[in-house]
């Protein structure tokens, strides 16, 4: 019998983290728990092993990387990585699934459809990886028909092949061409607001306070650094808001309905510092991150997306939660007693090296 390689986030959870990848895997434990999560489902890592054996490509990529040959930790040649990188992603790209896979994938996209009472919902197909490196690999947002999610789910397969990727594998020794991760295909936020919460205030480690960061738009803005945020720092017991600092945003991240291209529009003048947060989403923030933080046991990174169309409080949305990567790891002691081998070693793969010339 084939392995299940496709799941609706609802039927996995933390223990599915090798299965799904971390990030479909956390959002499916908040589903379980009862979280506000848009709905989706998860495509497997065992979805990319059968795509990449099936379709032949695996045999082409490592055709081209047979005559391949550059130092990873030698800046001179980082250029010949990136031109690596293009062609592999050429090879890969335009390869069709094979049609069960393909077929599945639209039947789920059709139930997700059904669910929303729309014909062609946006979703965002995402990469999750079974080690957790935000950044890493490739998202696409706003995606539109089942061809569309079927041709995106390949564009985040081949991100596995960006620059970075095969340098950091590269400096591990590992297969250059092969680096399954699961995708999370998820429905779009219409997203008013968006953000990141840390239910510890990341300036100095303080527990008691839920620090919050919002812009326009979706939190790509936010997360990436391209905007300066709205700030917000509330006390977790007595939720109020202690230090609020409303930013010139300049810009919002949002859909061009012409282009149907994700890009950065700029804010009119009246826009640009008002607050992207009411007083009382900010406070049923600090609520949610307390949940949140309670159910996993330990501080959390959060990012959340408020809709413009549902009514307070249905309008607040989880899209990802992981443990808090900083001071998370000082109050625990030794970093290496928490870690595994390979995320030690990942985390040192993914650190570009300084090289004397």
């Amino acid at each position: 019998m084939a392995e299940k390689w496709i799941y609706w986030l609802k039927e996995v959870a933390a223990e599915h983290n090798n299965t799904v990848g971390k990030k479909c895997a956390n959002l499916g434990e908040l589903t379980k728990a009862g979280f506000r999560v848009p709905p989706g489902y998860a495509l497997g890592v065992e979805a990319y092993k059968r795509f990449m054996k099936e379709t032949e490509v695996t045999d082409r990529l490592l055709k081209f990387l047979s005559s391949f040959h550059a130092d990873p930790d030698n800046m001179a040649d980082t250029l010949k990585f990136e031109e690596a990188s293009k062609e592999l992603r050429a090879i890969a790209e335009p390869v069709k699934m094979p049609p069960d896979m393909e077929e599945t994938i639209k039947n789920y996209y059709a139930e997700l459809c059904k669910e929303a009472c729309c014909v062609d919902l946006y979703v965002a197909t995402r990469s999750a990886g079974p080690v957790s490196h935000p950044g890493q690999y490739e998202t696409y947002l706003n995606v539109c028909g089942a061809e569309d999610v079927v041709k995106n789910v390949v564009r985040v397969w081949s991100s596995t092949l960006n620059t970075r990727s095969v340098i950091a594998r590269a400096r591990l020794g590992l297969p250059l061409h092969y680096d399954p991760i699961g995708v999370a295909v998820l429905t779009m936020v219409d997203a008013r607001a968006a953000g990141v919460m840390f239910t510890i205030n990341p300036v100095n480690g303080d527990e008691s306070k839920v620090a919050i960061e919002a812009g326009f738009g979706f939190g790509e803005a936010v997360v990436s650094g391209n905007v300066t945020p709205d700030r917000y720092l509330v006390d977790k017991v007595t939720l109020e808001i202690e230090e609020r600092v409303i930013s010139d945003k300049g810009c919002e991240f949002v859909l061009n309905p012409d282009t149907r291209e994700m890009e950065y529009k700029e804010l009119p003048p009246d826009k640009r510092k008002f607050p992207c947060l009411e007083d009382r989403e900010v406070i049923e923030l600090t609520k949610i991150a307390k949940q949140v933080e309670a159910y996993f046991g330990c501080p959390q990174d959060i990012e959340y997306s408020i809709s413009k169309s549902k009514p307070f409080p249905e309008n607040i949305f989880l899209v990802q939660a992981r443990p808090e990567s900083v001071w998370g790891k000082r109050k625990k002691g030794s970093v290496l007693g928490k870690k595994s081998g390979l995320d030690l070693l990942l985390e040192k793969a993914l650190t570009p090296t300084k090289v004397k010339i």
